[in-house]
């Protein structure tokens, strides 16, 4: 007997575009159109993880809740990885009833010390046969990549369906996206020919800063946002580790030398690579890890890094985020790769039928669960929210109005969806344009949210920079957090949105239609400086060297680094963010002694900004050093 994983899977040709990842998992990849080459290998060996259920969940939330909350009985009483699977992880007999089903299929298999996943290894014929998916290859239309995954909804047998909430590692299919990104290139008219920045206030004369837009380094971040007065007082994340989980290799020698560069004094041998599943590889992604280890271990210079790569395949990017939990060696952990949240449940649903039913999306559920073990761990956990602004789909899938185009609904991205993450947004700061004559051509005058709107009139095309921006909007599967309940600026998601394929042959399909006016979580929470045009110097020898790069990708990291810094300040691990930052502006607002600045101008593409909070930058931007001081820190 078998249960399906997917409560309804789609008809005719379009069922093959949203074939199944495992789990009912409908990610990026598999949206966009592929060719079906037939059976794969039966003797190819893949990697599975299975996400056990957890026990006893509400109190689980109710205990996280009291760790960050003064007063409550557990506060700070943070919980080790073997508290945790003894309290919440599946229960022994749970486990032991998964493992002897896969040995009676003769697959071997190991237990996270969480008690929340177990690993399995097999061929295809093996996990084909067992989930009743027949996994065939395929080769993706746009990129030419040959992957495999079923070709069919797998089905859950009977045995493991209380027991297991997904299954990944069925398909190798790229599935997710670093944020960060590079400038555009700007048309030259005769009257706005766009060819120099220059920042509208001045460096505070730190030695690492550089005071350049478009070459900003941790130094400039440190002036921007107060964190200065920590370092002052010795605070540079000494005793405390950071991770980053990432989905790409990358060159260790890279991060050293940007902090030498820049002269930064940092911990020597503070870097640990831990490769996941036989971890990533040096590849366009590198750069990604190159910079989210500068950013962070330059924000926190003596706090040790770890970094988890695993491939970007199958089951991944769950495993790397899995295993940091799990190791419990960081105080902080963040990411800045993601997919639309709408691909982990799409393939849930018919064309045309609205969302009723999404208790079972694959790796949502999966990251949910990670993330609520970080949270009663006390590891705060930090996501880049995006770069296409408030259409996140955008840079998965590409948009327009011709045959074999997508549209654009309104989405957010994930796992920085998730309400147990804390995601991080993106700002322009203050600058100025002036053409090839030195003329003032455009000017930013306060740190506004970054959409690339403003650049419309230097573009030959509005393609060229619809929707770069910070992601940020309404999840149409989370319900809005306790600590968002009563925030001034909260939005619901709107209404008429679906996600609409033309198809070639048949004309516009809409795969499936989005919840209007659902009370979702709202995201980002908290934003930084991400704009290319402001951005950042980064070293990746496998981008070349030194390159100039922006997106979110570097809000999270540096958040992370903050983290790191608080958590030596507090002498303790700063916990769940998110209800601590949000109780503080609910009462103390902004202003001069806040922990926060407001972002009132600009937008992303349809969230603008508002001395309140908005999906555009959250509820703002950080004083650290005032942070610092409600958190207690020296």
């Amino acid at each position: 007997m078998f249960v399906k994983l997917h409560r309804k899977s789609l008809a005719g040709c379009l069922a093959l575009l949203f074939a199944g990842a495992g789990g009912g998992t409908a990610l990026a990849a598999n949206v966009r159109p592929s060719i079906d080459m037939g059976m794969a290998a039966s003797s190819q060996p893949v990697h599975v993880t299975l996400m056990l259920k957890l026990r006893n969940e509400a109190a689980l939330q109710d205990y996280i809740r009291q760790t960050i909350t003064p007063g409550s009985a557990h506060y700070r009483q943070f919980l080790g990885t073997a508290e945790f699977a003894s309290r919440y992880g599946a229960s022994d007999a749970d486990v032991a009833r998964v493992q002897a089903f896969l040995r009676q299929h003769g697959l071997d298999s190991q237990v996270l010390p969480s008690h929340l996943a177990i690993e399995t290894s097999g061929t295809l014929a093996q996990f084909g046969a067992i989930f009743q998916a027949p996994i065939h290859s395929y080769v993706s239309a746009s990129s030419g990549r040959h992957f495999h995954r079923p070709s069919s909804a797998p089905q859950m047998p009977a045995v493991l369906a209380d027991s297991v909430v997904s299954v990944s590692g069925l398909s190798n299919e790229r599935q997710f996206l670093s944020h960060r990104i590079r400038s555009p290139q700007l048309s030259a008219t005769p009257q706005q020919a766009l060819t120099l920045k220059t920042l509208a206030t001045a460096s505070s004369g730190n030695p690492t800063a550089t005071g350049q837009p478009g070459n900003y380094t941790v130094g400039d971040v440190a002036d921007l946002y107060n964190i200065n007065p920590l370092y002052k007082r010795g605070i540079t994340g000494k005793g405390s580790t950071l991770a980053i989980v990432t989905l790409s290799n990358f060159y260790p020698a890279d991060a050293q030398t940007y902090w030498d560069a820049i002269g930064l004094a940092t911990k020597p041998n503070r870097i640990t690579q831990v490769h996941v599943d036989g971890g990533g590889v040096i590849d366009s992604g590198s750069g990604e890890t190159a910079l989210d280890v500068e950013q962070s271990g330059g924000i926190a210079p003596n706090a040790d890094i770890v970094v988890y790569d695993a491939p970007n395949a199958g089951n991944g990017f769950i495993d790397a985020f899995a295993q940091a939990v799990s190791d419990n060696k960081a105080d902080s952990i963040s990411t800045s790769w993601g997919s639309p949240e709408i691909y982990n449940f799409a393939a849930l649903n018919t064309p045309g039928a609205s969302i009723k039913d999404t208790s079972d999306v694959g790796d949502l559920r999966a990251f949910h669960q990670i993330l609520l073990e970080a949270a009663v761990q006390g590891q705060s956990v930090f996501a880049a929210a995006g770069d296409s602004g408030a259409y996140d789909t955008v840079r998965g899938l590409g948009t327009g109005t011709g045959p074999g185009q997508f549209n654009a609904p309104l989405t957010v991205d994930s796992p920085a969806s998730d309400p147990y993450i804390t995601a991080a947004g993106g700002t322009t700061v203050p600058v100025k344009f002036t053409n090839s004559a030195g003329k003032v051509v455009l000017s930013i005058d306060q740190e506004s949210v970054w959409g690339w709107d403003y650049l419309l009139p230097f573009v030959s095309s509005r393609s060229v920079v619809f929707s770069t921006g910070g992601g940020g909007g309404v999840s149409v599967y989370w319900k809005q957090p306790f600590y968002q309940a009563f925030t001034d600026g909260m939005r619901r998601s709107e209404k008429k949105q679906a996600l609409v394929y033309n198809d070639p042959s048949a004309g516009p399909t809409a795969l499936v239609d989005l919840p209007g006016n659902f009370r979702g979580r709202n995201v980002p929470d908290v934003s930084l400086n991400a704009d290319p045009e402001t951005g950042y110097i980064v070293v990746s020898s496998s981008d070349g060297g030194v390159i100039s790069e922006g997106g979110t990708s570097f809000v999270a990291p540096q958040l992370n680094g903050i983290s790191a810094l608080l958590a030596q300040s507090t002498g303790h691990r700063v916990g769940f963010w998110n209800p601590q930052v949000y109780l503080l502006q609910d009462i103390f607002g902004y202003g001069p002694w806040s922990a926060f600045n407001s972002v009132n101008a600009g937008d992303n593409w349809f969230y603008h900004g508002a001395p309140n909070y908005t999906p555009g930058a959250g509820i703002g931007t950080l004083n650290v050093a005032n942070f610092n001081l409600f958190l207690g820190g020296r």
